[in-house]
């Protein structure tokens, strides 16, 4: 599913790139994102080089958030436009593909699939700028489904088109609840990455 280099690697890495032990296992973490590769892998370096052995991969994605939150409003919003969205079957890392359940023995219903096209739309028409990220834990998508209906407010539905995307309301970007929003995922980002940890064995 993934291989994270050594903690002794990912400390000793001489020289920040993208190909860099750091590199690898924050892209195998957190998924791949140009953001990931041009700003939090040679920040989460420098940081690495003057700092301590770490002592787990744990620590590696706390320092990881740490640094993230430190980022603008922007930056955390690309950072976040990294990871897959909800329900998607194309271009999955192995461990997404786990995570939300995507096997060719228990696939997703395509009416579950149509209908969260329908809501990431919304989300995101309501959101400018973020993507609907929720720590899976096991469930299938059809419940994601419905608690994406409940985070915007809409009743349940097995619709591919309602409500209207353009009937939603956006929030202004940077604004409380936007921000809100911004951290809860950013929250379960981490959620996310903690837990493959698990499934690779380690922590």
């Amino acid at each position: 599913m993934g291989d994270l280099p050594t903690l002794e690697a990912i400390q000793r890495s001489p020289h920040s790139t993208p190909q860099s032990p750091l590199g690898v296992a924050l892209e195998v973490l957190f998924e791949h994102s140009p953001i990931l590769v041009s700003l939090l892998e040679p920040q989460l370096n420098a940081v690495l080089r003057s700092s301590p052995p770490l002592a787990s991969y744990t620590e590696l994605i706390d320092l990881a958030l740490s640094e993230i939150e430190k980022w603008d409003l922007q930056a955390q919003s690309e950072f976040i436009s990294g990871h897959p969205r909800i329900g998607e079957v194309k271009n999955l890392s192995k461990l997404s593909a786990s995570e939300q359940g995507a096997t060719s023995i228990n696939p997703t219903p395509p009416d579950v699939l149509a209908r969260l096209v329908h809501l990431n739309a919304c989300y995101e028409a309501v959101y400018p700028g973020l993507r609907y990220i929720t720590f899976v834990n096991g469930r299938t998508r059809a419940a994601i489904a419905e608690e994406m209906e409940s985070a915007l407010g809409f009743v349940h539905s097995t619709s591919s088109n309602e409500p209207a995307i353009d009937s939603m309301i956006a929030k202004e970007f940077g604004s409380r609840v936007w921000i809100m929003e911004l951290n809860r995922a950013i929250h379960d980002i981490g959620r996310i990455a903690k837990s493959r940890l698990g499934t690779l064995g380690v922590s």
